[in-house]
């Protein structure tokens, strides 16, 4: 239920984040480049998790850890090496790459000291 609670407010926050730059509202500049980068792999890994918990019917699935790093080197590569080459739209930043880690190694460590918790609540 925590779980729950806190990917639907790390999703009300990027959708907001979103939608206001869609609409061209003012946010502080660490805000509007930063913030959804850092978000984004959380909730895409956290939306990968619950898929595959549910197709498989194992509540216990995590994700390995080679996969959280597969997962934001393919991203990295792609947004901040790939695409700015194609279009001038996107451009390169060093900084959104270590956003994509880190929010990659959070999600995972919150995931290991969550499943700790509740191993040791259980018994």
């Amino acid at each position: 239920m925590f779980r729950r609670l806190i990917y639907s407010i790390l999703f009300f926050i990027a959708l907001t984040i979103y939608s206001m730059q869609r609409f061209h509202l003012p946010l502080p500049a660490l805000v509007n480049n930063y913030v959804n980068d850092f978000l984004y792999l959380p909730l895409v890994l956290g939306a990968i998790e619950f898929i595959i918990r549910r197709l498989k019917r194992d509540s216990s699935f995590k994700v390995p850890i080679a996969f959280v790093v597969f997962l934001a080197s393919c991203y990295s590569f792609y947004f901040e090496y790939y695409l700015p080459r194609l279009n001038p739209r996107y451009t390169a930043d060093w900084i959104d790459v270590i956003l994509y880690f880190s929010g990659a190694f959070a999600y995972f460590f919150c995931g290991k000291i969550e499943s700790r918790r509740f191993s040791k609540e259980r018994f």
